[in-house]
């Protein structure tokens, strides 16, 4: 069997199904970060004995998988965002949107830039025989997010990341159905593309060396079904 080699040349398609194409492998690119971040978090925040938790880690990648899942959501003028009726229909069991939405709540919460998402402040007056003593500051901890959390949340994201690759199957197809109606004149207008390495497209879900992949455990929820609150 003869193995594919990589095109000699690429060319820009302008077409409104390749511009939706683009925007869906942005959208996996984003699904493939917040798994990685799970992976990461799971090593992170998993109970160890002596263990020091690096809290500035932790909140950046938790911050950082939580604005790039909300990503996947912004409608765009092409309409090609995920919407919650893709949540409610993902094969998992569990209250998959009340957790879809707290995480889209949790972004907001992150991402506040008037607000601090780890601690509340508050500042009281130290009173002495009736007097005012001096200035207290007290300030309350919110809870950090633990590793349950992180891997519902990684169940929830690599079933989307079927849901995107399937779609992205499929625009491909039309796309590639459109380029094959030109004639090679046509082609030649087309602006060239330089590409870099084997040319091969960034891995699928069911890809085993893939991030979050089947055999990436960490970031899979476990048995990639639990996603109740």
């Amino acid at each position: 069997m003869s193995q594919a080699t990589a095109p000699h040349t690429v060319r820009r398609i302008g077409s409104p199904a390749a511009a939706a194409l683009a925007d869906l492998a942005a959208m996996f690119e984003e699904l493939q970060t917040v798994l990685l971040c799970c992976e990461r978090l799971v090593s992170e925040v998993r109970p160890g004995v002596g263990k020091q938790v690096d809290e500035v880690v932790v909140e950046s990648l938790w911050t950082t998988a939580l604005i790039s899942y909300s990503r996947c959501f912004a409608g765009g003028e092409r309409g090609m965002g995920l919407t919650e009726d893709d949540i409610e229909g993902l094969e998992l069991q569990g209250e998959k949107l009340a957790w879809h939405r707290m995480l889209r709540r949790l972004k907001k919460h992150f991402a506040d830039p008037a607000a601090n998402p780890r601690e509340e402040f508050t500042v009281g007056v130290a009173v002495a025989e009736g007097k005012p003593a001096g200035v207290a500051i007290t300030s309350s901890r919110q809870v950090p997010v633990d590793e349950q959390t992180v891997r519902q949340t990684g169940a929830l994201v690599f079933a989307l990341t079927q849901l995107v690759d399937t779609r992205i199957a499929e625009h491909q197809e039309t796309v590639l159905a459109g380029a094959a109606a030109l004639t090679e004149k046509e082609l030649e207008t087309l602006d060239e593309i330089e590409v870099t390495g084997d040319g091969r497209p960034p891995p699928g879900p069911d890809d085993e060396s893939a991030p979050g992949g089947p055999a990436d455990g960490a970031s899979g929820g476990g048995d990639g079904k639990e996603t109740s609150s």
